[in-house]
């Protein structure tokens, strides 16, 4: 019998056991969405935040605010007539068969109530307005696609320095668990995982989230909820980089914390996901990402000298442990 034997993975020792400077990090990074919250309250209240923020971006907000709100003016009237039609005769390309009771109800929304609350419009408007205000945010995408990088990039860079850090702070990778899980490694088998749910991904847009995206709420969830992985891992790669982890080395750290990337992930592309503001957002969300960058670090300083302190060296020594 030829089966592939792994240990099972170990987690750290529990969080009573880590030291007083690190029981407030630690109680935040038993809850990853405070760092979304905190990502808004510091861009909205920390001036050294906002104030270049808006200083790099508030040309590019103004050009995209006067086309989008021409565009609107332009347009409105027509693509709520088209909305109308295609919601009450929904056409076999976007609705299949099957789904037609489906249009059916969303038509008639405003006449029905969700979670006890009748919504103040009818479905006809509310895609409506979604579908516009997706417009405008590709509009102000548009005007401040290369202004909002670097904003983005100077809101992590600012955050981490807020903190009294510098380059030197960000040490090598430290493996925390006792035994480590096993990830995949062979090129080959990524690739057609990655082709695989490349294709997945495709099929449910079209397949679920395009229906669901009629109702209010629900699509914005699902979205944000299909992406959560990869907003979490595309706003920590600030953070990898400056550990200068290797891929395999990523791949353990988040497959360590998977849900703790996902709840975070969700948090923040659930609000990336709203339309206009969302642009703020992934401002706000890149100065959370640096704020648990921050406490993922100090815990992996602690791990390094436990490690220290026990000849730890390298993964393989963990799994002795």
């Amino acid at each position: 019998m030829a089966h592939d034997l792994r240990a099972r993975p170990i987690p750290p020792p529990p969080d009573t056991d880590v030291p007083d400077n690190l029981q407030h990090a630690t109680l935040r990074l038993n809850f990853p969405p405070s760092y979304v919250i905190v990502g808004v309250y510091r861009l909205f209240t920390d001036k050294s935040l906002y104030k270049p923020a808006w200083d790099k971006c508030k040309h590019g907000v103004q050009r995209g605010a006067v086309i989008g709100f021409i565009w609107t003016c332009m347009t409105y009237d027509v693509q709520k007539r088209l909305v109308r039609v295609l919601l009450n005769h929904p056409s076999s390309l976007f609705y299949p068969q099957r789904m037609a009771r489906l249009s059916k109800t969303a038509s008639e929304l405003s006449e029905e109530t969700i979670m006890g609350m009748r919504l103040p419009f009818n479905m006809t408007t509310y895609v409506t307005a979604i579908l516009i205000g997706t417009q405008i945010t590709a509009i102000l995408t548009f005007f401040l696609s290369r202004n909002i990088r670097i904003a983005r990039r100077r809101a992590w860079d600012q955050t981490v320095a807020s903190r009294g850090k510098g380059p030197d702070f960000w040490q090598p990778y430290v493996e925390e668990w006792q035994v480590p899980p096993v990830v995949e490694q062979d090129l080959r088998s990524r690739t057609i995982n990655k082709f695989g749910l490349w294709i997945i991904g495709v099929v449910v847009k079209k397949a679920i989230i395009i229906p669901l995206s009629l109702y209010p709420f629900v699509g914005t969830v699902t979205v944000a909820a299909l992406k959560c992985m990869e907003t979490a891992q595309y706003l920590h790669q600030p953070y990898f980089k400056a550990k200068k982890m290797t891929p395999h080395e990523i791949a353990i750290f988040t497959e360590e914390r998977k849900w703790d990337y996902r709840l975070f992930g969700f948090t923040a592309a659930l609000l990336e996901g709203l339309p206009i503001v969302g642009l703020v957002f992934t401002v706000s969300n890149r100065i959370g990402a640096a704020m648990w960058a921050h406490d993922l670090e100090k815990r992996q300083h602690y791990f390094a000298s436990l490690h220290e302190s026990r000849g730890v060296t390298s993964i393989q020594d963990t799994r002795k442990m």
